[in-house]
C-alpha cells in the first residue's frame, strides 16, 4: 500500500492489487476509506465519510490529480 501523500488527517494511497482497475486513489482518515477515480476525478466509494467531508476530499484529489496519475502510471508501469 504505497502512501502517495499525507494532507492533514488524510492519507492518500494505492493498493498494489488494483493494477487491473482504472487509475484511482484511496483516501483514509481513521477507520474510514474512500475511493476516487482519477480520470476524471469522481467518487467511487464513500467509505463512511459524510458528504461535506467527501467534497473536501474531492477538492484535494482534484488539486493533486496530475501528481496522483503520474504516480499511478509509474507504480503500475503504464504510460
Amino acid at each position: 500500500m504505497p502512501t502517495l501523500k499525507q494532507i492533514g488527517p488524510y492519507r492518500f494511497f494505492f493498493l498494489s492489487l488494483d493494477y487491473d482497475e482504472p487509475p484511482h486513489v484511496h483516501v483514509q482518515r481513521e477507520d474510514r476509506v474512500a475511493k476516487f477515480w482519477l480520470d476524471p476525478v469522481a467518487l467511487a466509494k464513500t467509505g463512511g465519510f459524510k458528504a461535506a467531508e467527501l467534497n473536501r476530499i474531492a477538492r484535494l484529489v482534484h488539486d493533486h490529480q496530475q501528481e496522483f496519475l503520474e504516480k499511478w502510471h509509474e507504480f503500475f508501469g503504464r504510460g
